[in-house]
């Protein structure tokens, strides 16, 4: 007995509506959220920065911050001062905390993952492949930067690029994503192993 395909959401980023930030910076284009974007405890958005400016606040939410392409920001905060471009990390910090964007050079698009009592991880690829594990009732995910191909026990999914893809899992899984840029990411309610 082989196992049913995947279930997919699929939601591109040419598809999604740009918001213009209130202070004029930016726009920030919405890819998903959950439970609904109403009351949301996670949510997905790729951000256009065009000029200097401090992030919006958000209380009691942990936030997750890549640079997808230019040529980078320095993030100011209390306590430390960070340099982020399209080759690194992305980085986890709280959404409570006071943080001030600086371009290095231009604008940049980055990606945001915004979750609110969940266990979130979010890590980059580039020129390769990434495994990423899920149990009953996590979401697992990628953003494709470059076109991506997402591998699992029975079947494969071709992903274009500036697409973002995840899936709710009804058992434990395991998922390999291949391409030359993107990004892997996870939620959970179950305490990180």
């Amino acid at each position: 007995m082989t196992a049913a395909p995947l279930s997919w959401h699929i939601r591109s980023l040419a598809d999604a509506e740009p918001v213009p930030w209130r202070n004029g910076g930016g726009i920030t284009r919405e890819l998903a959220a959950g439970p609904d974007a109403a009351a949301w405890r996670w949510r997905i958005s790729v951000a256009e920065v065009a000029q200097d400016g401090p992030f919006s606040h958000f209380p009691e939410v942990d936030r997750f911050f890549a640079v997808i392409s230019g040529a980078g920001v320095r993030l100011t905060f209390p306590d430390q001062s960070v340099v982020l471009t399209a080759q690194d990390e992305p980085l986890s910090f709280s959404g409570a905390s006071a943080c001030d964007c600086r371009l290095l050079s231009g604008p940049t698009v980055d990606f945001n993952l915004m979750s609110q009592g969940l266990h979130a991880k979010l890590v980059r690829c580039l020129d390769g492949k990434q495994d990423v594990k899920a149990q009953a009732s996590d979401i697992l995910g990628f953003y494709a930067i470059d076109p991506l191909q997402i591998i699992s026990q029975d079947a494969s999914l071709e992903v274009p690029a500036h697409t973002l893809c995840w899936h709710v899992a009804t058992h434990a899984l395991e998922l390999q994503g291949k391409g030359a840029s993107f990004l892997a990411w996870s939620l959970s309610s179950h305490p990180a192993s």
